[in-house]
């Protein structure tokens, strides 16, 4: 398969301008500190010392106090253009780098909104997290360092290089020395960081993860008195990201020492030399100041360098991990559907010789050969033990997972050959863990149909038996949720969940085991609800207790990814052994209780 390429170019191109501003304007604050030296020895030489004479500006000749103001003025001048220069230049720049993070950014979410569940299983949620957050902080930040040092250290260094040149050749030849030696060790330190980077970018991921399920699920935590073991778990992520954090920075904590060695040992043996020159009369003693800031700037333009390749060392690493995201092969996709205008209209469904494994290479399936067929309106219940593959049945239908052999038909027409969006409006699903969003009851009931109205909104909630404990709270459908639904109870998320549902009025409707907090009174009311108000709504019910589905029109036992019974509660009482041991094992419960 060819390789997927990522170009940043689209998220440079809304924010070239800022991309091209940015470093001429910081070359115009490079040119005033490269002029500045200049006009200071020339300020020394011509007028401060009579040795020089005078010089010749704009058609007449000027030393002393006159020649000093003149320069005074041009420095100041200098200034202000460099003033003008580094504020835009960094305006630009910042512009620049938040622009590409923001576009950047909305592409990684976008994609991960196409994620297939194969593909999300195949990432961490911290991993994702990080991606979205750090590494691309990571690359917001080196756009930004690049747009301000990338050409302003080179152009920096050549014009210093230039001035030093000019001034005293022989005395230049000494830093030009020096140049190769601080390109070896830049060259070297990025071939050591860029792995240690990469390690660290994991290490995020996984801190990120422990923080993430910790807040999540810290009510269980609580409750299982597990906090002791939260921080130790919280400690050892820590002190890894830590020690591998310092692994990395290890070799810039080594590094700028060395860069600032050789640094202020070239500025000693410039001093040095050029005393010597100044002795025997090759030099002027006005010139070791501008050369000195000269030796002072080339250097300096170097450590930027090696301090921008530092930075992209680990910019490179975060920017794989990017791509990794970007360049995901989504499998599940509109690409091949062969009825793009197709949608839900009956509700029957069939399974043909469906086989499933969620990882390819493991031996057992999930699914093993199911054949079913569901009509329309029908109210079918799925039972058995856990693991047996109720749940992966399900997902099939909206495909959320696409089988491994055999073929999934709604309507008569293969779930691949639908769109996604055609084929999940017309299938409401309530999963079986129980998801609700901060906001209002109100705004979470909405996510069914944004454009129902107040009355459809409260029939819902009433078939879904959630209009009893709504109406009792203060602020009624505009209770603020915290987030997950924190202050609701099992019972009535999993009410709100259904209601949702049921407002998206779909031809298909899948319960996962979303009734099983609801006491058995409540759970009656609703199956009644359904048969009056779904009647022409296919209805799937996975159910761990028999009193669920016991009403339904077919119920489906499923053993091991395989279906080993199919009928009627009575029939299958007297024909399904396994069946018959849920059935017998949950009596027996309830007649101990």
């Amino acid at each position: 398969m060819k390789k997927k390429r990522i170009s940043y170019w689209k998220y440079i191109k809304p924010n070239l301008l800022f991309f091209i501003l940015g470093p001429i304007l910081m070359l115009t604050e490079v040119a005033g500190e490269v002029i500045m030296p200049r006009l200071m020895a020339s300020s020394l030489k011509f007028g401060v010392s009579a040795e020089y004479g005078a010089v010749e500006v704009f058609g007449r000749e000027w030393s002393g106090i006159p020649y000093i103001i003149l320069i005074g003025v041009c420095m100041v001048i200098t200034a202000l253009l460099m003033l003008v220069g580094g504020v835009g230049g960094n305006y630009c720049a910042t512009r620049a780098g938040t622009g590409f993070a923001a576009g950047l950014r909305k592409d990684i979410f976008y994609r991960i909104q196409d994620f297939s569940f194969s593909n999300i299983d195949s990432f961490s949620t911290g991993s994702l997290v990080t991606r979205l957050t750090n590494d691309v902080t990571q690359l917001q930040n080196i756009t930004r360092m690049a747009l301000i040092m990338l050409l302003r250290a080179p152009g920096m260094m050549i014009g210093a290089i230039i001035m030093a040149l000019n001034m005293n050749a022989s005395l230049a030849t000494v830093i030009l020395y020096v140049v190769p030696v601080m390109a070896i060790v830049i060259a070297c330190v990025l071939k050591t960081s860029f792995p240690r980077f990469g390690i660290m970018q994991k290490k995020i991921d996984r801190l990120n993860s422990a923080i993430r399920e910790n807040l999540t699920n810290v009510r269980v935590v609580k409750s299982l008195v597990r906090e002791d073991y939260e921080c130790e778990k919280f400690y050892e992520a820590n002190e890894d990201l830590r020690d591998n954090s310092m692994r990395a920075f290890n070799v810039m904590i080594v590094m700028m020492p060395i860069m600032s060695l050789i640094m202020n040992a070239t500025t000693l043996v410039v001093v040095l030399v050029a005393g010597r020159q100044i002795i025997i009369g090759d030099m002027p003693v006005e010139d070791l100041t501008a050369f000195t800031t000269y030796t002072v700037q080339i250097l300096s333009s170097l450590m930027m360098l090696s301090m921008i390749f530092m930075q992209s060392s680990r910019a490179m690493a975060s920017s794989k991990r990017i791509k990794e995201v970007l360049c995901a092969d989504i499998d599940l996709t509109d690409a091949g559907c062969a009825q793009p205008e197709a949608k839900v209209t009956e509700g029957k469904i069939e399974f043909k010789n469906v086989s499933f494994r969620y990882f390819k290479n493991s031996a057992g399936k999930v699914l093993d050969d199911v054949n079913l067929t569901i009509e329309p309106g029908q109210t079918v219940g799925i039972i058995g033990s856990t693991g047996s593959g109720k749940t992966t049945l399900v997902q099939m239908i909206p495909r959320l997972y696409d089988t491994d052999a055999g073929e999934v038909l709604v309507d008569g027409v293969n779930v691949k050959d639908y769109k996604l969006e055609n084929l999940r409006n017309g299938v409401g699903m309530v999963l079986q863990k129980n998801v609700l969003f901060s906001g209002t009851i109100e705004e979470n009931l909405m996510w069914g149909d944004r454009e129902a109205t107040e009355e459809e909104m409260k029939a819902a909630a009433k078939a879904a038996q959630a209009s009893l404990f709504i109406d009792s709270f203060k602020e009624g459908y505009a209770t603020e949720l915290g987030q997950g639904g924190v202050n609701l109870s099992g019972g009535q998320k999993q009410r709100v969940c259904i209601a949702r549902a049921l407002l998206k009025k779909p031809k298909i409707l899948i319960l996962d085991d979303s009734t099983s907090a609801v006491d058995t009174a409540t759970e009656a009311h609703i199956r009644e609800a359904f048969r009056t108000t779904l009647k022409d709504t296919t209805k799937l019910i996975i159910a761990q207790r028999i009193s669920s589905v016991q009403d339904a029109d077919c119920i489906v036992v499923l053993d091991e990814g395989c279906i080993v019974g199919k009928g009627t509660h009575e029939e299958l009482l007297a024909s399904c052994e396994e069946y018959q041991e849920i059935c017998y094992s949950q009596m027996d419960k309830e007649v101990s209780a």
